[in-house]
């Protein structure tokens, strides 16, 4: 009789074990409407602020000489928006990733098929990926539709040409598919649905941002908003709406991608710590 080590199931790879599980994990994901739903709407959402941000940055307020931004300043703030304003919807669908399962008791069956809980939870982070990407471009492809023909309009061009402005379009995408990441990391930390949806509304709505505009308006503290999640994924960007408004200086991008990276791998261990902690039922 062989032994439980030379079994099959225990002598495969980790590799092939969280290759098996990542295919499972992404199709849970897109078997639901709530991705493509946000998909949607952030595309929408986007597209609004998009176009009243080109607008309100390229038109010259009553009593001023010259508009806020002007050339390719204007072009590369109102691309970026992709991040200061859409990293809520990423971050939405990858904690719903995690937290779906807990509040619908199929966690237990997850860890049934694969008993290792880092293999799930890898697996997890990872499947959020493709739909992160997916979001990153369905939301450039809405900011760009509306904030190109407006900088074109009252600007000095939309700027489509630029390297630099691809540079900050396709890094937003890639930007996206780590806030998913980030957010299955989370959820994996808060377990509790609508507990964890609250934090991250909130968070990215109000707490992220007036911290950054706070931190900065004091020298002793001012370089902290820097590492803040969001301010990170701007210097990833290289660009930030918030630096029109005090939110300090950003990071270089690799120090950037380092810190949200380190966000990931920090949330993802206390999960990964969290879920050994409970027993399946």
């Amino acid at each position: 009789m062989s032994s439980p080590a030379s079994s099959p199931a225990a002598s495969r790879s980790v590799a092939s074990r969280v290759a098996s599980a990542f295919v499972a994990e992404h199709r849970k994901l897109v078997s639901t409407r709530m991705w493509w739903i946000l998909a949607l709407v952030m595309a929408v959402y986007l597209a609004f602020i998009g176009g009243v941000l080109a607008l309100s940055i390229t038109v010259t307020p009553p009593g001023e000489s010259a508009p806020p931004l002007v050339g390719i300043d204007a072009a590369l703030s109102t691309y970026g928006v992709i991040n200061a304003i859409g990293y809520v919807f990423p971050l939405v669908v990858g904690t719903l990733a995690v937290t779906s399962e807990h509040r619908h008791g199929t966690i237990d069956q997850t860890y049934l098929a694969e008993p290792r809980r880092g293999v799930v939870l890898l697996a997890k982070l990872l499947g959020t990926v493709p739909v992160g990407l997916f979001l990153g471009v369905v939301g450039t492809l809405g900011l760009v539709a509306t904030a190109a023909p407006v900088l074109a309009w009252q600007g000095q061009g939309a700027h489509l040409d630029s390297g630099r402005v691809w540079q900050t379009l396709l890094l937003g995408v890639v930007v996206t598919a780590l806030w998913a990441v980030l957010g299955a990391a989370f959820g994996a930390v808060l377990t509790n649905q609508v507990a964890a949806i609250v934090v991250v509304l909130a968070f990215t709505q109000f707490v992220e941002p007036v911290a950054r505009v706070s931190l900065a308006a004091f020298e002793g503290v001012s370089g902290v908003a820097a590492y803040l999640p969001g301010a990170a994924a701007d210097a990833v960007v290289g660009a930030s709406i918030f630096s029109g408004f005090g939110g300090g200086d950003l990071l270089s991008r690799w120090a950037g991608a380092l810190v949200l990276l380190a966000y990931v791998a920090l949330l993802g261990a206390v999960g990964w710590w969290r879920s050994t902690r409970n027993d399946v039922r």
